[in-house]
Formats: structure tokens, sequence, C-alpha cells
């Protein structure tokens, strides 16, 4: 059990540091207008990657039911701009794809 709880409590701090360590040391800094904008984008950027990737990986009978999830899913977060709503749709329409189809 001892050894358990060092291990959470090592890859709490490996997990949490590498977060505040950049909002400590930079967050009373004013940035360079292009530095911010290229940081807005990073999140997006790599949410498009895992997705990319994801749909690239689909075994082939997952193809169509993740391909709709994700299209649902972009089209309500465009029209709704309600990301937990987007989620669960996509995730919704992908399991009665493959559950019924």
């Amino acid at each position: 059990m001892k050894n358990h709880l060092s291990l959470i409590i090592g890859m709490t701090l490996a997990t949490y540091l590498p977060r505040l360590v950049p909002l400590l040391m930079l967050g009373n800094r004013k940035m360079n207008k292009n530095i911010e904008e290229f940081l807005y984008y990073v999140p997006h950027t790599s949410l498009s990657i895992l997705i990319t990737r994801g749909i690239m990986t689909a075994e082939s009978g997952m193809k169509a039911a993740t391909i709709a999830g994700i299209g649902i899913a972009g089209i309500l977060s465009y029209k709704k701009g309600n990301l937990i709503l987007s989620v669960l749709a996509g995730i919704m329409l992908s399991f009665v794809i493959i559950n019924i189809i």
C-alpha cells in the first residue's frame, strides 16, 4: 500500500508541476501577441491530431461510426459552441451506429 501511495504522489507531481511552473513564471508577464495567438491554438491542434489518429487507426467496422460521431460533434460544436453537448452527441451517435448497424 505504501508503495502505491508513493507512486500516486509521484505521478501527481509529474502531471501537475509542468502545468504549474509556467503559470508561476509567466503569470505576471505580458506575452508577445504572436506567441499568445500560437498558444491559443495549441489545444485545438492537439485535439485535431488525436481525432485524426483515431480515425486512421479505427478498426474497419468502426470507421463509419467514428466519422459519423466526429461529424455530428463538429457540426454541433460549430452551431451551438457547447463542448459537452458536442462530445456527448458524438459518443451517443457512435454507440448507436456500432450497436445497431
